[in-house]
């Protein structure tokens, strides 16, 4: 009996032994040292949304890794592209991060090389390597983004501010006749000494008699030139003219003016 005691308390110290801690802590489990990695999965490419931007058939949108966006000048290119390569396509998808894959086309081929190697996107993310390589080969060959849309492309050129608003408002009309009021400012930043105002009538409109201005009329194209008394229109002041008139049906505003052959603004 006693001889049992003694293995028991055997037992108990040598269990002891095995769960002890080292410097003050519990001995870890052991464990793989192998990284975590995700498997590639088998989809189809449902459409296109960009150049690097595609919907998989699960629905959910994702976005190509080491894909820069693309340029103005490229984007309609790139994404005629991806719609060529990857669009009802079969497709190997591996996850980079949350939102962002790399895609195998069925051939193995990886998408995002295959965009940069054509010169239809830029590569980003990426020090060195295939990409790096494809980019510069991309850029010494001048193909897509490297070609005449961007590298020649014309810089965007705002067109210039109209130089004068008119405002034409009718006052009142009655059968067969109306008046009306034509406001004309000066939106430049120069003096205007001397000035022709020009516009279209579209329901056989005609100016029968004004004041402030002389008024020439050739079917539906009127010509008003100023009164010597309002000759001048200093920089954002204005000058009104009126006018009554005969129509016989519809009363429309014309749509455009000139200033001195100038487009005008409306308001």
């Amino acid at each position: 009996m006693a001889a049992r005691k003694h293995i028991l308390v055997l037992l108990t110290l040598l269990t002891a032994a095995c769960t002890a801690k080292q410097d003050g802590k519990p001995v870890p489990a052991a464990q793989s040292s192998s990284p975590v990695s995700d498997k590639a999965r088998s989809t189809k490419v449902s459409a296109v949304v960009d150049g690097r931007t595609v919907d998989l058939a699960d629905g959910t949108r994702v976005r190509i890794s080491f894909l820069a966006e693309s340029p103005a000048c490229a984007a309609a290119a790139a994404r005629e592209f991806a719609v060529k390569t990857l669009q009802g396509k079969d497709v190997s998808a591996t996850s980079v991060r949350r939102g962002e894959i790399s895609l195998a086309l069925p051939d193995g081929t990886d998408y995002a090389l295959a965009a940069v190697r054509a010169g239809a996107l830029r590569a980003e993310g990426a020090d060195g390597g295939p990409l790096t390589e494809a980019e510069s080969q991309a850029s010494q060959a001048k193909l897509g983004l490297w070609g005449p849309a961007c590298v020649s492309a014309p810089p965007s050129v705002p067109p210039p501010s109209p130089s004068c608003v008119v405002v034409y408002r009718i006052g009142s009309q009655w059968p067969g006749a109306f008046q009306a009021e034509v406001t004309v400012r000066n939106a430049s930043d120069v003096l205007i000494n001397g000035w022709t105002l020009r516009w279209r009538f579209a329901d056989g409109q005609t100016v029968s008699q004004m004041w402030n201005a002389t008024a020439a009329q050739s079917g539906a194209e009127v010509s008003v030139t100023n009164a010597d008394y309002a000759a001048l229109i200093v920089a954002n002041g204005s000058v009104s003219i009126g006018f009554n008139g005969a129509v016989s049906g519809p009363n429309s505003v014309p749509e455009s003016f000139t200033l001195n052959g100038a487009p005008c603004a409306t308001g």
